[in-house]
């Protein structure tokens, strides 16, 4: 008996609790700490977070980063690319409006 409403409860919670996914993405600056001859920097734009990426990529020792902005994908976001960049869309949006 106690298993048959343990059951009715779980289905009910799965039924009624809307499911939500959004992830955030950064993007950095990022240059190896040993300085060579040619600037080296280079632009990233990840899912992972400033010290994971760090520690992904070899460390504090290895590399240098600066965070250059953030923004969150929203819906469903399942094999999908990384969205763009809000900020840079409006950007293209109204320097296109002020050239018509």
């Amino acid at each position: 008996m106690q298993i048959h409403i343990f059951s009715k409860i779980a289905l009910f919670s799965l039924i009624s609790i809307p499911a939500f996914a959004e992830y955030r993405v950064y993007q950095y600056i990022v240059s190896p700490r040993l300085q060579t001859r040619t600037p080296s920097s280079f632009t990233v734009t990840s899912t992972l977070d400033p010290k994971t990426y760090v520690t992904y990529h070899g460390g504090m020792n290895a590399l240098r980063i600066n965070l250059l902005k953030t923004w969150t994908c929203k819906g469903n976001t399942s094999a999908s690319d990384i969205c763009d960049d809000p900020v840079a869309k409006l950007m293209l949006e109204s320097t296109t409006k002020e050239l018509n």
